[in-house]
């Protein structure tokens, strides 16, 4: 303890990287908690480090304390707002890129289902396909395969 306490300033950025590491690599960034602490304990480390503030473990707890709170308070909307932005742009990936013969006729009506990669997916298109015409998968979702006749 007195090797952290005589090395205050140095200690506190390490700690603060620590909890920055943390945050990021095995919460994913999830939580901002340990962010502002991160970020707070770096702070104050280089505070003391540079002599703004007395190196003491009751200056490190208030200035902690203080800047954990202001830094929530100030970067807690944008970046909640930043962690809930969606990229609505569609994958396209090879995966059930295919294209097969119906075995029966494919409407609203009956359900129809291709055995593909051991999962029975169910077949849905925007239009009735008869039986015995080629179709290509032009969408996918989950449990379902979009087709369309093959041109």
């Amino acid at each position: 303890m007195t090797f952290i306490t005589d090395n205050l300033p140095q200690a506190l950025i390490i700690f603060g990287l620590v909890a920055l590491c943390i945050e990021v690599i095995v919460l994913g960034f999830a939580t901002f908690v340990l962010f502002f602490l991160g970020l707070s304990l770096i702070t104050s480390g280089v505070f003391m480090y540079f002599g703004l503030v007395e190196p003491s473990l009751l200056n490190a707890a208030w200035i902690n304390g203080v800047l954990t709170a202001l830094l929530a308070g100030v970067l807690w909307k944008p970046l909640k707002a930043m962690q809930s932005q969606q990229d609505s742009k569609k994958v396209d990936s090879d995966f059930a890129d295919i294209s097969f013969t119906l075995e029966q006729d494919l409407n609203s009506e009956s359900p129809v289902f291709y055995q593909y990669s051991g999962i029975q997916w169910q077949l849905k298109s925007k239009t009735e396909i008869e039986k015995g015409v080629q179709v290509k998968v032009i969408e996918k979702s989950v449990g379902v395969l979009w087709v369309a006749p093959a041109e």
